[in-house]
């Protein structure tokens, strides 16, 4: 990168349109995505400050003249591997498919690393697509954020970590660890361990804490914790940790079903008989876990309705809905297999 790349200034963001307007930033928002109950002084001063800023250009002058392109984004910070192996994302994209069906608005399916951030700020804010859903958001990822400043609509699958006022869909995941967490004690286990999930992600440390709590009222200790990537390698690995560090686990809630694949395959391989030896309750209920060996006891969570939820947060906000929830969370089950 060049000298005068790196020091060229960014091109102007939302508050600067809102302080050239003298209104405040959601409403530079609600005008740019047409949405009722502004003022017409309000939205002509915004509409004035939009043109001489040159503020997103591309989307501001499709906005301003009425058009939409029919299309949204699915944004998934993943590597592409991943996403097209793992199937809870198949799952949300179901739910989102099902969501859009009958209307014309095509999707758009993008997995990004933060290197090409800059790239997909570009894409998504110059007009190309109506508004973005995003799953499997990592630590201070700003794309959200960016995203918002650009006037982009958007709703975010899985409490994000930063950004206040991002519209957001979640699965209970607190208190689904937690039922997990107190059905092991009920079956009286007394040596309960957890694979958690990244420390970076919101969602594992919403189970991590379920299970903690649960773990705290039983008065057991909570000191068997090891952090896994959701997958089912990552699972295994956690797995043997876990088994190194106390032979003597007689339980272990995993917060992914795909992660509790891997932990099941090295109990197999340690000659641990499941749930005898070794009870395991897994999260997500996804269609590996009734087929795994033995079926999987796990918290169920919705991930269709997951997708479909976020859809119609953000169609919502296309239309202009008035009143829609800054966040909305699914209810969580725990589903009773023989692994537990």
């Amino acid at each position: 990168m060049t000298d005068v790349a790196r020091n060229r200034r960014p091109g102007p963001r939302l508050e600067e349109v809102a302080r050239a307007a003298g209104v405040s930033r959601s409403t530079v928002s609600r005008v740019i995505n047409e949405e009722p109950y502004v003022s017409a002084k309000a939205r002509d001063a915004v509409h004035q400050a939009i043109l001489d800023l040159g503020y997103s250009p591309n989307q501001a002058a499709r906005t301003l003249a009425g058009n939409r392109a029919n299309a949204i984004a699915l944004v998934v910070s993943e590597q592409g591997s991943r996403v097209l192996s793992d199937p809870f994302f198949a799952g949300v994209l179901r739910g989102v498919h099902a969501e859009l069906s009958g209307r014309r608005v095509q999707l758009v399916l993008m997995m990004t690393q933060q290197d090409d951030e800059k790239d997909v700020v570009g894409y998504l804010s110059g007009g190309h697509v109506d508004g973005v859903l995003m799953v499997s958001l990592h630590g201070q990822d700003p794309l959200p954020l960016k995203l918002a400043d650009a006037g982009v609509p958007i709703v975010v699958g899985g409490r994000p970590l930063v950004g206040d006022g991002i519209q957001y869909v979640d699965s209970d995941n607190f208190n689904g660890a937690l039922e997990a967490a107190r059905y092991l004690v009920a079956t009286g286990r007394r040596r309960i361990a957890t694979i958690a999930g990244p420390r970076d992600m919101a969602v594992g440390m919403d189970r991590l804490n379920g299970w903690r709590r649960g773990m705290a009222e039983a008065g057991q200790p909570s000191d068997l914790v090891a952090h896994s990537v959701f997958t089912p390698d990552g699972g295994a690995a956690a797995m043997e940790d876990l088994l190194s560090r106390e032979p003597e686990i007689d339980a272990v809630f995993v917060a992914a079903d795909i992660m509790a694949m891997g932990a099941l395959r090295v109990l197999h391989a340690q000659n641990r008989r499941i749930p005898r030896d070794v009870a395991v309750v897994g999260f997500d209920d996804l269609m590996i876990a009734s087929t795994a060996l033995p079926p999987l006891t796990t918290v169920r969570q919705d991930v269709e309705q997951l997708g479909r939820t976020m859809t119609w947060c953000l169609l919502g906000q296309l239309d202009g809905e008035e009143g829609l929830p800054p966040s909305l969370l699914l209810p969580t089950s725990l589903v009773i297999r023989a692994s537990a």
